[in-house]
């Protein structure tokens, strides 16, 4: 994506579904939560498809960018706080940042927007695995800060910069509505790799937990593909080809789900009710049909870890997991997370998202438990730029921040 020549002017305005599914699929990528059908999923919010055009009035103007807002109301106020997760999707690399958002404020404004809420899909830094579980070995480690990068973009410098100039302000990362969007995440990278190369990237106890897994004749089974682990090797699974069906009200989302809550119990946080996954399914099966996939491992029958794995281009996340609390001898969890990475290697991925990771390495820490288990599939730790806000009504603003703090 490039930026308009400096003779084109940028406006915005609202644009079908269409018009934005189409400019995301001429993307490389872009997130799933920039996608038109996650407005679908996100049914309280009034959702709205923006268009950035390019254009310097001798002829038709040029899609350039685009941008799903969900609008969240105040209470007993026709006034709303736009929220663009892990968007808007537009050229991030310019060094003309005011000229893009200065638009997009305007249309908000006009909509009843008292303040804007986004969160630019741009990488600040990046951290290697070896270095992550040095830092956890270390007592002089606390948080990801504390260790040097092995990169740090001066793109997205270049981002938090402008920002910073332009009057947006850094939210907190902790706690409620604030917390949005995961600032640290944990990524594998995936282009010009193949299965071996990934493999030989892992940690040993992950290449033996996924030979385990075959070993124990874990079976995993997706919406498209069949994958059985009893047959694994060293070089991975083999994978038998199927149809997508829809699942939105299926009985494989139920069993997913009831683990799902098993999950949510033993490791102490609330579960999502089954209506909200049926929802995600159906909309994003019916947007484009592999979006989204569900993953289930079973050992001898029984559900051993269930997994959704979401894609959009030459990106793939995992994004939801369960699993069982016994027969978690078998390795299940390693078994499901492998055949999401050959899957997404099979379909062009050039990145595997395992979300959101804590910065903390403190290995007294209840969260690093997690980043443990990330760590090992010998990817890197990446920050992304946060999510930013910017007061349109500052009386308003300030009421809605005292509003979410009591909640």
């Amino acid at each position: 994506m490039t930026s308009p020549a400096r003779t084109e002017r940028l406006t915005v305005r609202p644009i079908t579904a269409e018009e934005h599914l189409d400019f995301i699929r001429a993307q490389p990528s872009a997130s799933f939560l920039q996608t038109p059908a996650w407005g679908q999923v996100k049914s309280e919010w009034r959702r709205e498809s923006l268009g950035w055009w390019a254009g310097s009035g001798s002829g038709p103007d040029t899609l350039v960018g685009v941008a799903l807002v969900l609008y969240r109301q105040l209470p007993r106020l026709k006034r709303y706080l736009a929220y663009l997760p892990e968007g808007p999707v537009i050229d991030w690399e310019t060094e003309d940042l005011d000229a893009w958002l200065k638009p997009m404020l305007r249309h908000l404004k006009k909509a009843g927007a008292f303040g804007v809420r986004m969160g630019p899909p741009v990488i600040t830094a990046r951290w290697s695995a070896a270095q992550v579980k040095e830092g956890i070995a270390s007592d002089d480690v606390r948080r990801l800060g504390d260790l040097p990068p092995t990169e740090r973009s001066r793109s997205g410098a270049g981002v938090v910069s402008q920002l910073n100039e332009l009057g947006w302000r850094l939210q907190a990362v902790e706690g409620g509505f604030a917390a949005g969007q995961p600032q640290f995440n944990f990524q594998i990278p995936l282009a010009g790799k193949s299965e071996d190369d990934v493999l030989k990237g892992m940690n040993q106890l992950w290449r033996r937990n996924i030979k385990k897994a075959a070993k124990e004749g874990v079976e995993v089974v997706s919406t498209g593909s069949t994958t059985e682990g009893g047959s694994t090797t060293e070089g991975g699974s083999t994978t038998e080809g199927g149809s997508s069906t829809g699942i939105g009200s299926s009985t494989e989302l139920k069993l997913f789900h009831d683990l799902y809550v098993h999950t949510a119990e033993r490791d102490h946080f609330t579960p999502r009710p089954l209506a909200y996954f049926a929802t995600m399914f159906a909309a994003l099966e019916a947007e484009e049909p592999d979006r989204i996939r569900l993953y289930l491992a079973r050992h001898e029958g029984q559900l051993v870890a269930a997994t959704i794995a979401i894609r959009v281009g030459t990106h793939a996340w995992y994004s939801y997991g369960a699993s069982s609390t016994e027969k978690r001898e078998v390795r299940g969890s390693n078994a499901i997370q492998w055949a999401m990475i050959r899957d997404a290697l099979a379909a062009g991925a050039e990145v595997y998202d395992l979300r959101g990771i804590t910065d903390t390495l403190d290995a007294d820490d209840s969260h690093v438990g997690l980043i443990q288990f990330k760590v090992g599939t010998g990817g890197e730790a990446v920050e992304y730029a946060g999510e930013w806000d910017l007061p349109i009504n500052r009386a308003l603003y300030k009421a809605f921040e005292l509003y979410m703090s009591r909640r």
